[in-house]
């Protein structure tokens, strides 16, 4: 009898971590074993509940990057042949407010997973680090597209702390032979992306404007960074892809979509999709970061050539399907922040 493999996602509750889920779920006979914390919300998760609640595939644990004895028991209960680390504060406006929260979870808290991982003999998974395209910054036009050899200019504290969670998680492969490879995903978003995110706090702002909850104006940040976008299902299927085509220890890559265009454009998308035609637009100054990545546009053929990934998902479906996500969610009498 065969032994099914075990993977641990750690933020399974997360847009990134739900949607991996799902597709192990239908991609694989893996159990899928989600860390999460006792107050995380379940909301990207409640279709999985059920499958939890009869232990059929899903297991959730309760673990905390803060917390490392949490983490050594979520190891010892999953005994994962797959680790994807996702877990973080993911927020760069919100690392403005929170910096020092911001890098005890990202850098330490990584730090502590790894060493708890390290802790097992018995276990050698293959581990995938989420860093973030982040790291990167401002890059200057004649740098572009970005390629993995591009330095580090980080233009928030969660930039700086997705730069140590890269460095962390390449050092442990070098010196301890851990099995791991990091990523730096560029803009992918979709149904559940968190509404502190430009263009799901536009979309949301949008539904709930057909919804008649709020007045007809939209409220924006910066408009003029320019985006390469992505789907996050094509973000998960290149993160399964990682960990099983020929996985080489201690290898980073960047991944990310082939389509680029302004904030502002992307707006005018979600704008061109709704049943009102009359919305305005309004800059909020306390949407602005004090500094801003602008110039966001990855070079992926590294990963491309690696595993054979491509994205699937056209631009115009991932915006439909998230502006439909947020009607769905207002439609059920929620009551959201207007942030």
């Amino acid at each position: 009898m065969t032994v099914k493999k075990r993977a641990l996602i750690t933020g399974i509750t997360g847009m990134v971590g739900s949607h991996l889920a799902d597709f192990l779920l239908e991609n694989t006979d893996w159990d899928i074993y989600g860390m999460c914390r006792w107050r995380s919300p379940l909301d990207n998760v409640e279709h999985l509940i059920p499958l939890a609640n009869s232990k059929d595939r899903v297991y959730f644990l309760y673990g905390d990057l803060n917390d490392y004895l949490s983490l050594h028991n979520v190891i010892k209960e999953s005994k994962p042949d797959y680790v994807f680390h996702l877990a973080a504060q993911s927020f760069p406006r919100t690392s403005f407010d929170s910096p020092i929260d911001t890098l005890n979870v990202n850098i330490l808290g990584t730090s502590r997973l790894l060493e708890a991982l390290r802790s097992f003999e018995d276990l050698d998974p293959i581990i995938h680090v989420c860093a973030s395209s982040e790291v990167f910054g401002r890059v200057p036009k004649e740098k572009l597209p970005i390629d993995e050899e591009c330095s580090f200019h980080p233009a928030s504290p969660y930039a700086i702390s997705k730069i140590g969670t890269d460095l962390i998680g390449r050092f442990h492969a070098e010196a301890y032979g851990q099995k791991i490879m990091t990523t730096r995903m560029f803009t992918h978003t979709g149904p559940r992306r968190g509404d502190v995110f430009a263009e799901s706090t536009f979309a949301k702002q949008i539904a709930m404007i057909e919804a008649g909850v709020i007045p007809p104006i939209v409220k924006t940040g910066n408009l003029d960074s320019l985006r390469t976008w992505s789907d996050v299902r094509d973000a998960v299927r290149a993160y399964y892809m990682l960990v099983t085509v020929n996985p080489i220890a201690g290898e980073y890559y960047n991944i990310g979509g082939t389509f680029s265009c302004s904030v502002k454009e992307m707006l005018d998308t979600l704008l061109s999709m709704s049943t009102l035609k009359d919305i305005k637009v309004e800059t909020d100054p306390e949407r602005l970061r004090p500094i801003d990545a602008d110039l966001q546009v990855p070079n992926t053929a590294k990963f491309k050539n690696h595993t054979g990934w491509q994205p699937e998902i056209p631009f115009e479906k991932t915006m439909g399907d998230l502006l439909n996500y947020w009607r769905e969610r207002i439609k059920k009498g929620q009551s959201f922040l207007t942030r």
